[in-house]
């Protein structure tokens, strides 16, 4: 029962001792509440520096199946476990501090109360996110859940609170907007590498700094009801439709290439053409089935 009081009684029991776990762990449970697929679960937690926060990824995600299985549970954390569901999504919301914590991205005078800095970062991410789609979305999986209309992002742009944009500068805290104005990435899931992930979004933003990238002007409304023609003025490009189609764009990125090493680069992209290779012929119920519990 989406966002209802009575999908968090039925699973009171379970949530309960799953925030008992994290906090035993240090890590602080800042939201939870139930959500669109049946038996499907949301939480964030408190924010931490990058490798931290890679690191915390992993710690939850086996204190999850640790606890539902001590309920007698099963977790799937699959982008698409089921294709007639809503599918799971990991995204990263991050931001950049100072030596003396504060907010790089913060600028009271923008009306998004984004900083220059934050846009050429955003403008980083979106030149490279057709190669980033292989290491954040990097499944064949993933790409059953990259479709329009599914609040998960098909076009490469950016948008204020906008669900189908795979950038969005989410609403800052009233009066404290200037520790909490932060940038979301939703094209992420749980079937990625978070240091990898993590890291490559790293080297895309530092490159659109480094180049004083612009991200353009937003996008306000679904792109995908957007006139063809209207996107293509406007430089709202289709993101890869398949892993393929990402691993060619992450072949030809030599920034992230050059931040991953040759060596990283050639293995991953042998190991997914791989798994590319062996669900070619399998139906989408097929590869949806083969994904649901092994991730």
């Amino acid at each position: 029962l989406c966002f209802s009081s009575q999908g968090m009684l039925i699973s009171q029991d379970f949530i309960d001792d799953l925030a008992k776990s994290l906090e035993q762990q240090g890590i602080i449970l800042e939201q939870y509440y139930p959500e669109l697929a049946h038996g499907q679960h949301e939480i964030s937690v408190r924010h931490r520096p990058v490798m931290e926060a890679a690191s915390q990824q992993l710690y939850i995600r086996e204190t999850i199946r640790a606890v539902a299985k001590r309920h007698g549970l099963q977790v799937s954390f699959a982008p698409k476990p089921w294709l007639d569901q809503a599918g799971n999504g990991g995204h990263i919301h991050f931001s950049a501090r100072d030596d003396e914590g504060n907010n790089l991205f913060y600028d009271p005078r923008d009306p998004y109360r984004l900083s220059i800095m934050g846009y050429q970062f955003m403008a980083g991410i979106l030149f490279h996110l057709p190669a980033l789609l292989a290491l954040t979305t990097p499944t064949v999986n993933s790409y059953q859940r990259l479709v329009p209309n599914a609040w998960s992002s098909s076009y490469a742009c950016w948008g204020p609170d906008n669900r189908e944009a795979p950038l969005r500068i989410a609403s800052p805290i009233k009066t404290q907007e200037q520790q909490s104005v932060n940038v979301e990435f939703k094209p992420a899931d749980l079937t990625s590498n978070p240091y990898l992930a993590l890291g490559a979004l790293i080297a895309a933003g530092l490159d659109g700094i480094a180049h004083k990238l612009d991200p353009k002007e937003p996008v306000l409304s679904n792109p995908d009801d957007i006139p063809a023609s209207e996107r293509e003025a406007r430089g709202i490009i289709r993101l890869p439709g398949s892993l393929d189609q990402a691993l060619d764009h992450l072949a030809q990125d030599a920034v992230l290439q050059e931040a991953m090493g040759e060596m990283l680069v050639q293995s991953y992209l042998a190991v997914k053409r791989s798994e590319v290779a062996f669900y070619q012929n399998k139906s989408p119920e097929e590869i949806a089935a083969w994904h649901r519990f092994r991730y």
